[in-house]
């Protein structure tokens, strides 16, 4: 975990708040936290940029309010999502989502991460998905977590391999958007080395002495 963080009271840990006082070091003051209904339109704006101006998204249309809404209120539990929020505003974001909607799938879960333009460059996205893989360690639902990343996009490949990600595959030209043809490279970490992950669960639900 990155030092200038430290846990607070939460579902599993699933919050963060700065340690120290940032702002009179002479550092932006930034934290890490769960998102909230009041971070959706500046995430929608995050994505949209992503959307028309990237190849990170294969989205070729912006996603309306309702329809981020509708996204956020996907990203409870186990798909949590994770906001960077520095000087009061959301400047980034990662979430981890359903991997496939078949029931066997439950244990596995699909990282992403969006860093705001302006703030790209400065580790944000990295130190996000670190503390996102944190998490999925420490919930016994989660056995897997797997990215599909835009085959040229090199900055986040190398990421995922600084964070442990080992590379699966390559679909070639899976999709097609600024008029050309685009592959996706499948990206894996595993975070819970137990094979009987329903066990797992029903442990994870025992009272706390039970």
């Amino acid at each position: 975990m990155d030092p200038k963080f430290r846990q607070t009271a939460g579902d599993a840990g699933y919050g963060m708040a700065p340690v120290g006082n940032a702002a009179e070091a002479g550092r932006d003051f930034s934290m890490i936290r769960p998102g909230k209904a009041a971070d959706v339109e500046p995430l929608r704006q995050i994505y949209n940029h992503a959307v028309e101006h990237s190849t990170a998204t294969f989205d070729l249309e912006p996603r309306t309010a309702e329809e981020m809404t509708a996204w956020f209120q996907t990203h409870q539990g186990i798909h949590r999502l994770l906001v960077w929020e520095q000087d009061g505003a959301p400047v980034a974001y990662a979430t981890l989502s359903p991997y496939r909607q078949r029931k066997a799938f439950d244990a596995t879960v699909e990282l992403s991460v969006y860093v705001r333009e302006d703030c790209r460059g400065q580790g944000i996205g990295g130190k996000l998905m670190a503390e996102l893989l944190r998490q999925a360690r420490e919930d016994p639902r989660i056995h897997t977590v797997v990215s599909v990343i835009t085959s040229e996009n090199v900055g986040s490949i190398r990421l995922h391999e600084r964070l442990g990600f080992t590379f699966c595959g390559r679909i070639r030209e899976a999709g097609y958007k600024f008029g050309r043809w685009l592959g996706v490279d499948h990206y894996q970490i595993m975070v819970d080395s137990r094979q009987d992950v329903a066990g797992a669960r029903r442990e994870a639900k025992k009272p706390n002495g039970s």
